[in-house]
């Protein structure tokens, strides 16, 4: 239930950011609800749907201005963080901030450009998407996911519902692989709708880490996309000592 309330909540969104970016290009709202065949009464009910707050983080008490946070995220990853039960747990924890996660969807979807160049698929072909939400003293700072080619992840349990216990590291070693290198590109943009509406982060931008690890055989196991607010995170750089980790 659980699972299937975060697909939900995430779907309200992505259809609410698809009717935003629609209407900013000057599509008009009618036009809009003809090509879903609905009525234009139902897209504003759309947009308000998707920008409700999902029920477990419903405020309690008199709402306001969201308290500033700032999360380091370390480049490169400590291998002892990496290899931690949850690498955003930690190092949340080791700061000094409460964090909280939540998955929101497990399930194939098509990859996007870059996605598709780091697992050497082509674009719009399917991958095994597993998408987290993170907060940090109940701020949102970063979605992240996980990218699997089809061939490597399905029917595994790299596919399946929930977090991968007791590691994600130690589900794709299971399967045979072996860590062989890394490559991490660093990308600041503009936030899409759905990221702005996802972090409360309007008109701001976002700080897009795309992480691809590669097996001993060169074979492209896992894509980490993490998605940071930008205004929320700082990036200490360090000497990457000892072995790494998918």
């Amino acid at each position: 239930m659980t699972t299937l309330q975060g697909q939900s909540v995430e779907l309200s969104r992505i259809r609410r950011a698809a009717i935003i970016e629609a209407q900013q290009g000057g599509m008009l709202q009618e036009d809009i609800a003809r090509h879903l065949g609905v009525s234009p009464g139902r897209i504003s009910q759309m947009k308000k749907a998707g920008s409700a707050e999902p029920e477990h983080r419903a405020p309690t008490g008199p709402t306001g201005p969201r308290p500033s946070v700032l999360v380091q995220r370390a480049l490169p990853t400590p291998p002892a963080t990496r290899a931690s039960r949850s690498l955003y747990l930690t190092e949340a924890e080791q700061q000094g901030l409460v964090p909280e996660r939540k998955m929101l969807f497990v399930g194939q979807e098509p990859a996007s450009e870059h996605v598709a160049l780091g697992l050497r698929t082509e674009p719009g072909d399917s991958v095994i998407a597993r998408r987290k939400m993170f907060w940090a003293n109940d701020v949102p700072v970063r979605i992240s996911t996980s990218y699997f080619r089809v061939d490597v992840g399905e029917n595994t349990r790299l596919d399946g519902e929930g977090f991968v216990l007791p590691t994600l590291q130690s589900a794709i070693e299971d399967l045979g692989h072996r860590f062989g290198h890394a490559v991490e590109t660093l990308t600041a943009r503009p936030a899409t709708p759905y990221e702005a509406d996802l972090l409360d982060i309007p008109g701001e931008w976002v700080v897009q880490v795309l992480r691809v690890s590669y097996s001993t055989e060169d074979v492209p196991i896992h894509a980490l996309e993490t998605i940071c607010a930008a205004s929320r995170h700082t990036f200490p750089i360090g000497q990457a000592v000892g072995g790494d980790q998918f």
